[in-house]
């Protein structure tokens, strides 16, 4: 949250002003992409713009617990209590994460499939030797696993 906060700092901590120049950037700064990454987790609250709103204060990093309540209603470990009929209905449930993943997201990744076997819901879930970036290959597993489903 402290990398967004400063981020936006020099758009009046306004995400309003901060996201149009994000997309005007004929290049965008460093570090804009976690940024953009966070505020799009942050998506969360339709009556703010684009949905963002910080969980967080701008002056002291502080957590909003109200807010912090929301974000954490979007996040598949938690949101799979409220949710798990949906995922029954589903044709399909693939899952990978890299081992590498430099966002740590095999961790959330092995909660939420214990959960789904735990439930009995019917998923694919496979770690592959790499992180998070750049790997489209993994479309050669995800993809016809997709198709199958949605073409039976």
């Amino acid at each position: 949250m402290s990398a967004v906060l400063r981020a936006l700092a020099g758009a009046e901590n306004w995400i309003e002003k901060w996201w149009p120049q994000l997309e005007a950037a004929r290049k965008h700064p460093e570090g804009s992409f976690k940024v953009a990454n966070a505020l799009a987790m942050a998506a969360s609250d339709p009556t703010q713009f684009l949905g963002m709103r910080l969980p967080a204060t701008f002056d002291t990093c502080e957590v909003i617990e109200e807010r912090w309540a929301n974000w954490l209603r979007q996040d598949p470990v938690v949101a799979i209590e409220t949710q798990a009929d949906n995922l029954c209905r589903l044709k399909a449930l693939d899952i990978d994460c890299g081992e590498k993943d430099q966002f740590n997201l095999l961790y959330g990744a092995r909660r939420f499939v214990r959960r789904l076997n735990e439930l009995g819901i019917a998923h694919r879930y496979e770690e592959f030797p790499d992180n998070h970036s750049g790997v489209d290959y993994r479309m050669d597993e995800s993809l016809p696993v997709l198709a199958k489903a949605l073409s039976g």
